[in-house]
């Protein structure tokens, strides 16, 4: 890993509006942020309508032409295109406008690397990275560049060694590093279905609020930050319910339009919390204009993941910041949730949509235990829910809900 020194890049952001595309404006507006999160400064913007994108300099000539002259109006030293870019695209583009060239893929990549604090998170990150940039070589001058600013952290620039069989000869390493990790995520899920503690997983849009709810109710003290993709690495903890049922809530990483296919294959391991979870959590920034479209995101996410037939609950989080209260609703949803959880506002109402969730998903047990076995008890108080216990002649009577799992112990 080679370290460069960090500078404050200039930067235009550049789309093109086909048929295809939701909103460009609005995909453009949250390029800014990302760029702005990764350290630069958007000094310019610019948006063409197009049939398609030009697979020789993404916009039309005559877009390049202005850039040329906005460029030079606003010393810019990078332009970054909202949408991945091809080495030719890349190669064309640098040849011309003579500045750093970036897509959306690439500052968002470069955002992962400057948050990834684990062994894990940097491994995966490099390999990302590394998978990204091997087909880009010939397009990508700049990967040869000394020197700092957005896009350069990671692997570093020492040429990338610049020898494709140093390339692949690492990614073939790390991908290997990251299979042990599988295994190893692995065998800890298999531990944790075998102590059937449920585990309940938050996603959602990057900086809808995941982390801080971690943080609130189990003080996890997992970075908070008002910017997209403020954690990185996924963080685990013990969360007991008013009711005495225990959980385990996993944080993971934020979702985004236009996630890029690198970071899905490279965190796929990670992502997939969400898939071995009993529940989800999906926060949603509800102060967020484009609010619906970051739900859409991720569903489309949860589903590339094969994410399927969870109990979903919707939180509706930042409530606060609405000038308005509109009554919202999430139709994939089992349940829905109005939170302000930075104000500590509608916790009660999430520990009871879990618990209610947990119920319907456990079957309802009335059982006498004699005094040999006083012990059951005990698993129903910590790994579902009981409702009532008492103390009689010839054992001990309960009732109560139970896992599935939990059935053949009792």
């Amino acid at each position: 890993m080679y370290e460069t020194d960090e500078k404050i890049e200039k930067v235009i952001l550049v789309a093109v509006a086909t048929p295809n595309t939701v909103d460009a404006d609005e995909s453009l507006d949250e390029l800014g942020e990302l760029v702005e999160t990764a350290g630069a400064e958007v000094v310019g913007r610019m948006v063409q309508n197009l049939d398609a994108f030009n697979p020789s300099t993404y916009v039309g000539s005559g877009k390049v032409d202005e850039l040329k002259n906005l460029i030079w109006e606003t010393e810019a030293t990078a332009i970054v295109c909202d949408d991945e870019l091809s080495p030719a695209q890349y190669k064309n583009l640098e040849d011309e406008l003579d500045v750093k060239v970036m897509d959306r893929t690439l500052v968002i990549l470069d955002i992962f690397a400057g948050r990834a604090n684990t062994a894990e998170g940097k491994i995966q990150v490099e390999l990302a990275q590394l998978r990204y940039r091997s087909t880009r070589l010939i397009g990508m001058n700049n990967l040869s560049r000394q020197g700092g600013g957005i896009g350069t952290r990671g692997p570093g620039e020492k040429k990338l060694e610049v020898d494709r069989r140093v390339i692949r000869d690492r990614i073939a390493h790390l991908k290997s590093q990251v299979e042990e990790m599988e295994n190893h995520r692995q065998v800890n899920r298999e531990k944790r279905q075998d102590n059937m503690v449920p585990v309940v997983a938050i996603v959602g849009y990057t900086n809808a609020g995941k982390s801080t709810l971690l943080n609130t109710v189990t003080d996890a003290s997992v970075l908070e930050e008002d910017k997209l993709f403020a954690t990185l690495d996924p963080t685990t903890r013990n969360y007991k319910l008013p009711d005495g049922q225990e959980v385990l809530l996993t944080d993971t990483v934020g979702f985004i339009r236009k996630l890029p296919h690198h970071l899905i294959d490279a965190f796929r391991s990670t992502l997939e919390e969400a898939k071995y979870s009993d529940i989800i959590i999906h926060m949603v920034d509800s102060s967020n204009p484009s609010m619906d479209k970051n739900i859409k995101a991720v569903y489309d996410t949860l589903r590339d993941l094969e994410v399927t037939d969870k109990t979903i609950i919707t939180v509706f989080n930042k409530i606060d910041k609405m000038e308005e209260k509109p009554l919202l609703s999430d139709a994939n949803a089992d349940y829905v949730v109005h939170a302000a959880v930075k104000k500590r506002e509608g916790l009660s109402d999430i520990d009871e949509a879990i618990a209610d969730a947990l119920k319907n998903m456990r079957i309802y047990i009335e059982k006498v235990f004699p005094y040999s076995d006083a012990g059951k008890p005990g698993l129903i108080r910590k790994y579902g829910q009981l409702l009532k216990e008492e103390y009689k002649d010839d054992g001990i009577y309960v009732e109560g809900y139970v896992p599935k799992s939990l059935l053949g112990k009792l």
